[in-house]
């Protein structure tokens, strides 16, 4: 940042509004940024090549000079290219949102503003980070009551979110119900997002039907998920709606959803890079490797890597995985089994145990291990046993990997 001497993060706010100068101005000084305030944009201009602040806040409606003009004038301008520029405006269509965004805008905030929003876009814009958030860490099968009241009882769903607001959606359990509340909640159900499906079985996909921003208008998704010899992304989500087995098909989304088909290899989605892997698990399943401004993100499930000493094991698939989930930040991969489990008839399944996990997190160099995709078997005190094998796994091998168990709702900032 390059703060105003006194080690402050520096803010221009350009409105012809008083009442929001004033409320922005006493919102971010609280939280000690020094504000400078304009009402005219031909002066903000001046003063922004001058003194090259770390953020703008700018109105869209104004009148000597609209916000979208101003926006283009920044980005023109070659000192202020390392300038972060969010819209503040009452305007809350889509257009406008998208158009700031083309222009080189970093966020949006729409007008009356609320300070937890306010600030939660301002600090995702400054950090310019990824967010992870766990909506469900369980596999197979959701698990209810007692047994699942610290870690949840809702199976494989996890969002990314960036700034400029991309944001991915990896896999459809019965988690993505909860992202589906949040989104209501929070943003009125408007959402444009890329949902990432690691494979087809159930605990994957069941519950997309019931994400309700796919039925409302203006809302725009793409499903991706890996290529199957023998069925389409839309086929085998359309299947899953056919009215035989589901009231509501595919002609019910208000939203615009389209769908690729992915095979292993680097891809470019919204200008992101991502990196997909097929792991060993019964057909055709990815891992994801998501990259962004020097952070990574890898999800892996559902992946069986069986022991070194079983018939099945594949040296060079451990040497592929390793190298795909290679000094990542954070690995969030299937933990399903015990060791004890695994070995008293798990094997084959498609799923890992806790010391197989361990070994290629080790092997992979990675910062922060994730454990997920808990047998519906196990409850809370059975992960944190899992936990602690692994901690300890990790600790024999001289590992300087962490090790997480999440809970849904949890966050990761990479």
């Amino acid at each position: 940042m390059n703060g105003d001497g006194s080690g402050k993060p520096t803010v221009v706010i350009l409105d012809d509004d008083d009442l929001m100068i004033t409320i922005e101005t006493e919102l971010l000084e609280e939280e000690g940024y020094a504000v400078t305030a304009f009402s005219s944009g031909e002066q903000a201009l001046a003063y922004i090549k001058t003194a090259s602040p770390d953020l703008v806040l700018s109105d869209i409606m104004m009148p000597d000079m609209d916000g979208m003009t101003f926006l283009t004038s920044i980005r023109g301008d070659a000192g202020s290219a390392d300038t972060k520029v969010i819209m503040v405006s009452s305007k809350s269509f889509e257009f406008d949102r998208r158009q700031a965004m083309k222009l080189g805008a970093n966020g949006f905030i729409t007008k009356p503003i609320d300070a937890e929003p306010f600030f939660k876009t301002i600090n995702d814009v400054m950090s310019d980070q990824m967010e992870a958030t766990f909506w469900g860490v369980r596999g197979t099968l959701p698990v209810a009551g007692q047994k699942a009241f610290r870690y949840g009882g809702n199976t494989s769903c996890v969002t990314i979110e960036f700034p400029k607001d991309r944001f991915f959606i990896f896999d459809a359990g019965s988690g993505i119900k909860e992202l589906s509340g949040h989104v209501l909640a929070s943003r009125g159900g408007k959402l444009n997002a890329k949902i990432f499906i690691s494979h087809p079985h159930w605990d994957h996909i069941n519950a997309l039907p019931f994400f309700v921003p796919l039925y409302i208008p203006g809302n725009e998704f793409e499903i991706l998920g890996p290529a199957q010899p023998q069925i389409t992304m839309r086929e085998m989500i359309g299947a899953q709606m056919d009215d035989i087995y589901f009231p509501i098909t595919m002609k019910e989304f208000g939203a615009r959803v389209y769908f690729q088909d992915l095979t292993q290899g680097e891809h470019e989605v919204e200008g992101i890079t991502v990196t997909t892997l097929l792991l060993s698990h019964p057909g055709n399943c990815l891992g994801y490797r998501v990259e962004y401004n020097g952070g990574s993100i890898c999800y892996v499930t559902d992946n069986e890597m069986f022991s070194p000493d079983a018939p099945y094991y594949d040296p060079n698939y451990v040497k592929n995985l390793s190298a795909f989930i290679d000094g990542t930040d954070a690995l969030i991969t299937d933990c399903t089994y015990t060791d004890a489990e695994y070995a008293a008839g798990k094997i084959g399944w498609g799923h890992s145990s806790v010391s197989q996990v361990a070994d290629i997190a080790h092997r992979g160099n990675v910062k922060t291990l994730y454990l997920f995709h808990h047998d519906p078997d196990q409850n809370d005190d059975a992960i944190d046993a899992k936990l602690v094998a692994v901690e300890a796994a990790l600790e024999a091998l001289g590992s300087t990997t962490q090790v997480v168990a999440p809970s849904e709702l949890d966050k990761v900032r990479v």
